[in-house]
């Protein structure tokens, strides 16, 4: 279905291959230079530029000294049940190297910033708060090419939710017109599944049944066992998953190991600014935003020893709905808009 929030006839811009085998588009501008860059990534099921409010911040920089970035990679559109953040982040890190030498060889020294809505939080955060290059490998990717990661002018997320969470909320409100109670079972046996595969040890991840998934996820949208451990993390919050980084359930002390590891990485040289929809329809409703973000914000900044949290340009946006897609968005996208902006000319002079 063609979306409502791109012009017809598309956008034009220019198709760079990052790789052999991934791209990144970037937007064509109005302006004579743009030495800056903004990389925009996407959550499950997202690829090359599907996150419709990405229409709005490409015409707002077209006339600045930024431009923007999306970029596919191996986990986008289907394939996100199949991948995992090391290697999400390894393909982003090549990526923003090759951004940074292309605009480097045509305007000099800019300024590069990674942004990401829903699942491509957490590849910022990854990005931000693992070893570089990652020490980890898992044994069912032995190709993980462990890229060393470029530090960052800045770093943005956008609707940062808890894939744990959102499914428990499904068990407990239903959807697709199952209830809760139907999906439980279903629920129940896929991580028993899911546990049992892994315990084996076996050298390749294997696939769950799509019959059984789709009680949970999109339809024909393969997930592999050691995924769906990782997304819904069932051993939280006493043992966290890689992907379960932004429940408000975890300790400080855990946060301390993500949120908390950002200074000591050093790879971010601004500061960090997150959004939060403030109705995002996949956060539960007992989860209290502002009062996760304050929590977030201390122990990024170490109790405020370091300045790492953007307290000026991060917010909970008002009404906003989980990818700000829909049709009573208006306003919402333009609070984003005005925060994404005002954060690069901040980021632009740091």
């Amino acid at each position: 279905m063609y979306s409502k929030f791109w012009p017809k006839g598309g956008l034009p811009g220019i198709l760079h291959h990052y790789t052999e085998t991934l791209v990144t588009f970037e937007y064509a501008s109005t302006a004579p230079r743009q030495p800056h860059s903004i990389l925009f990534v996407g959550g499950l099921g997202d690829g090359l530029a599907t996150t419709s409010y990405m229409c709005d911040l490409v015409r707002a920089l077209q006339p600045t000294e930024w431009s923007l970035f999306t970029l596919n990679l191996t986990s986008s559109y289907q394939s996100w049940g199949l991948g995992h953040l090391d290697r999400d982040t390894d393909e982003i890190a090549q990526c923003l190297k090759y951004i940074k030498e292309y605009k480097s060889e045509k305007f000099g020294n800019g300024k590069i910033v990674l942004m990401g809505h829903s699942t491509g939080s957490q590849c910022v955060m990854h990005y931000l708060h693992r070893p570089n290059p990652h020490t980890s490998v898992p044994s069912f990717d032995p190709y993980l090419e462990h890229a060393l990661r470029i530090p960052l002018d800045g770093a943005i997320m956008q609707a940062p939710i808890s894939d744990r969470q959102a499914v428990q909320w499904v068990l407990s409100e239903g959807i697709g017109g199952k209830s809760g109670d139907e999906i439980r079972p279903v629920y129940e046996q896929l991580v028993s599944m899911a546990k049992a595969t892994v315990a084996r040890g076996e050298s390749q991840d294997s696939l769950l049944p799509l019959s059984m998934t789709s009680y949970i996820y999109p339809a024909n949208t393969p997930i592999s066992c050691r995924r769906l451990l990782s997304l819904i993390s069932p051993d939280s919050p006493q043992s966290p998953g890689e992907d379960d980084l932004f429940s408000s359930d975890l300790s400080d002390e855990h946060l301390e190991t993500t949120f908390g590891m950002i200074h000591q990485r050093g790879l971010l040289k601004h500061k960090l600014m997150v959004l939060f929809s403030g109705a995002d329809q996949a956060v539960p409703e007992w989860v209290d935003k502002k009062k996760l973000m304050s929590r977030w914000q201390v122990v990024t900044d170490h109790d405020g020893k370091h300045e790492i949290w953007d307290q000026k340009y991060s917010a909970v946006i008002p009404g906003a709905s989980h990818a700000l897609s829909n049709d009573d968005q208006a306003q919402a996208r333009e609070f984003l808009v005005e925060k994404v902006l005002g954060y690069l000319q901040s980021a632009e002079t740091a």
